[in-house]
């Protein structure tokens, strides 16, 4: 009786992870016009009903940014959430939105640069944050045409929600790859020319951190993955740099940080992407993930 139970709760489960799949199929076939009314709605659910994750949001922002006053970290504390709501359902439309809507409504600025390191023959490491859509961004890189395309992705908890999501960010032939399965893949890749995306801003397991640096005013875990994978390939890195131009339009470009990652110090590399994704958080603080549990540890708990 024991195994019936377990299999009947997969069975439903199963069942109704099909039934929430499906029922977001059908929001994504929706116009972005009525998708940003459904936003909107949401964000008064949110913010003012549901209250989801505020005080959180509230302490990172408070920490992050200590001179500003009560009144100005509340008008961002609100640009947050408003422009979360967009940023799930413009998650949403990924699932049926078109190669056409994504080359329109991301523009990257400076293809030549990519190009130019393709032409060179040089692998290239991209480190990003979770900043503005990066989700959207996800397909737009699928979209260029040079290079072998690998997504450096940490799995969701839920094994259906993973696999649909893979499914989704996959949709244009981007590769993507456990974190942990990152230098057997691009071993498995090395005559290939490869472009790799990595988050730089997703906090390390604790037992695995190995450097904290001083990031929006306090002292926080880095992966170090970015340095590492880029001195054993000898892979050009650039940061991804996204500026939001109004409701579903998103404009990025890379920017080069080093060429000959081999000739760096320790640290270096690390420290120099942060401070770009550092800057671009301050420039417009509400497009961050401020709801993530960013500084879950400090040095103190590593060192215990």
């Amino acid at each position: 009786m024991f195994v019936v139970g377990i299999l009947a709760k997969i069975m439903i489960k199963a069942v109704l992870s099909r039934i929430v799949f499906f029922f977001l199929f059908l929001i994504s076939l929706l116009p972005f016009w009525f998708l940003y009314l459904a936003s909107d709605v949401s964000y008064i659910v949110l913010f003012y009903i549901v209250g989801y994750r505020r005080e959180v949001v509230q302490q990172n922002l408070r920490n992050s940014f200590p001179n500003k006053s009560p009144q100005d970290l509340k008008v961002i504390e609100k640009q947050f959430f408003r422009y979360l709501c967009d940023l799930i359902f413009e998650t949403i439309k990924m699932i049926t939105i078109s190669k056409k809507q994504v080359l329109r409504r991301i523009r990257l600025t400076n293809p030549e640069l990519i190009e130019d390191y393709y032409q060179q023959g040089r692998s290239l490491i991209a480190a990003v944050g979770h900043y503005c859509n990066w989700e959207l961004c996800i397909l737009r890189f699928s979209l260029l045409p040079q290079y072998q395309k690998v997504m450096v992705y940490k799995p969701l908890q839920d094994a259906a929600s993973d696999k649909y999501y893979l499914k989704v960010r996959g949709r244009f032939g981007v590769t993507l790859v456990q974190m942990k399965a990152t230098l057997r893949k691009l071993t498995e890749l090395r005559k290939s020319l490869t472009f790799t995306v990595l988050a730089a801003d997703q906090t390390p397991v604790q037992h695995e951190t190995q450097y904290f640096t001083l990031f929006l005013n306090q002292q926080t875990a880095v992966f170090q993955g970015i340095e590492k994978i880029a001195i054993m390939f000898n892979s050009a890195i650039v940061f991804g740099e996204i500026k939001r131009i109004k409701r579903g339009f998103y404009q990025y470009k890379f920017v080069p940080l080093v060429n000959e990652p081999k000739q760096t110090q320790p640290f270096e590399i690390t420290n120099l992407y942060l401070r770009h994704l550092e800057q671009m958080i301050n420039n417009e603080p509400q497009y961050w993930l401020w709801s993530h549990r960013r500084w879950k540890f400090k040095p103190e708990d590593v060192n215990k």
